[in-house]
């Protein structure tokens, strides 16, 4: 009997908890987007001092954990198809804000419009910034851990884990704080700011890696399956796996 081609085979499979993994990673970039991102917080920190940081800070590393699963589990393929559901929620998230800010308000909705406006009226360019750092953050994390799987053999899995998101969260931090404030920020506030969003991200990741092998771990039991993406066409712009 002659083996079933591996590509077919695996384009088939019905996976038991990847609906669950992808719906937990648009639920928390909506959230980290549309709700942390409305308050700045302030911490003061031994040896660093003060810090002021997006509270979504505390929550949006939780799709690089998520993309760090599907890659590892599912493959760059699958990572790659909840990246773009992601983005187009997003997208949509934004665009919808926009028109509801944009509808005339009753008059006795004035007071509320303008904490509406104040919560979710980005302007184009932190919208822009967000949906492009986004995009190019997580095809980065998922490229990264991939091949780093390949090069380990599928073994040391935090030095991926972490390594990925290094990567991910730097062209995520880059992107974003250049696009959305260069130009209206002193250039120092816009690196400063960027440094300390990207060591509080990472550093997330490496406290969560514990939680990370727990949750890779089960996946990769209940659903049979640790994919390696030796034949991956890792071109992000397409959604077919």
């Amino acid at each position: 009997m002659s083996a079933i081609p591996a590509s077919p085979a695996r384009a088939a499979r019905v996976y038991r908890y990847y609906d669950f993994v992808m719906v937990a990673f648009v639920t928390v970039l909506l959230c980290s987007n549309l709700i942390g991102a409305a308050k700045a917080a302030q911490v003061t920190l031994p040896v660093i001092g003060t810090v002021t940081f997006g509270a979504g800070v505390l929550f949006f590393p939780v799709s690089y954990i998520f993309g760090d699963v599907l890659t590892e589990v599912y493959g760059y393929g699958r990572d790659r198809r909840v990246v773009w559901a992601g983005f187009a929620a997003l997208a949509f998230a934004t665009f919808m804000s926009l028109v509801v800010l944009n509808m005339p308000v009753a008059p006795f909705m004035a007071d509320y419009q303008k904490s509406l406006q104040d919560v979710f009226g980005n302007t184009w360019r932190i919208a822009l910034g967000s949906l492009i750092a986004f995009c190019c953050g997580s095809f980065t994390n998922s490229f990264v851990l991939a091949k780093m799987k390949l090069w380990s053999a599928g073994r040391w899995l935090w030095t991926r884990t972490i390594g990925s998101t290094l990567a991910g969260e730097l062209v995520d931090s880059s992107l974003f704080y250049v696009i959305a404030f260069y130009g209206i920020w002193p250039l120092e506030k816009v690196i400063q700011v960027a440094v300390a969003q990207y060591v509080l991200k990472t550093g997330w990741e490496v406290v969560m890696t514990p939680v990370t092998y727990k949750v890779v771990g089960f996946l990769k039991r209940a659903e049979n399956e640790d994919y390696f993406d030796r034949d991956t066409d890792f071109t992000p712009f397409r959604v077919r796996v």
